[in-house]
């Protein structure tokens, strides 16, 4: 995938380019909004992370003017403004996801990739050794034993399964599946993990549903 990364701060830049091209990516990185803004809306890039606070333009600004331009390569806005209130403002100035510094490069890596599966438009059907879950019929089967969840059990096996083997943190999981931008403070994704365990992973079958300590959760087969 061909990346554009707008980011000023030098050891941030590096570290994420370094990220980005020892996944396969192709990286171009700009350090001021003006040169950004110039090479987002002629380069015919794929995806683009954008530092919020950019000297010449804003973060917030080139992604707007890129949006009145029509164009809609999916935009990582990185910030070290964290409050629900400049989340929110940041995905409604045409953000599609938003990560605070400071951030860990795996958790940089799994939204990258998820954007990215996001605009190809992923399977219909998704696999994970004997678990197959059909996103149009809603069924979920464990070789021939067929799995009832609740939807919010699905869309969260779901989750997993786009982005597997990637871990998903505590946060991503209360966004996308239950359109917190902020912490509940309530068990909410372990006890639906946890349902989901007893559901998924039982009589004995390998289990596919793992938690990375210090990261959050992942699906793989082993």
């Amino acid at each position: 995938m061909r990346l554009l990364l707008i980011e000023d701060d030098e050891e941030t830049g590096n570290a994420v380019v370094g990220a980005l091209r020892a996944r396969g990516h192709a990286v171009d990185w700009e350090t001021d909004g003006h040169g950004g803004l110039t090479r987002a809306a002629t380069g015919g890039y794929e995806l683009l992370v954008v530092d919020r606070m950019l000297p010449g333009i804003d973060g917030l600004s080139l992604v707007s003017d890129l949006r009145s331009r029509q164009i809609a390569a999916p935009v990582l806005l990185l910030t070290a403004l964290g409050s629900v209130g400049d989340r929110v403002e940041g995905l409604e100035g045409g953000a599609d996801d938003y990560l605070v510094k400071p951030f860990a490069i795996a958790e940089l890596m799994a939204r990258v990739e998820a954007l990215q599966r996001r605009s190809a438009g992923p399977p219909n059907i998704l696999s994970l050794g004997d678990l197959v879950l059909d996103r149009l019929a809603r069924t979920v089967r464990r070789g021939a034993t067929a799995i009832e969840l609740i939807p919010r059990e699905f869309q969260l096996l779901e989750l997993l399964m786009l982005n597997a083997p990637a871990a998903l943190t505590r946060l991503m999981l209360l966004e996308t599946v239950w359109k917190f931008r902020f912490d509940p403070g309530r068990n909410l994704v372990e006890s639906h993990i946890s349902r989901l365990r007893a559901k998924i992973d039982r009589g004995g079958d390998p289990p596919l549903i793992h938690t990375v300590r210090g990261e959050g959760y992942a699906a793989w087969s082993e």
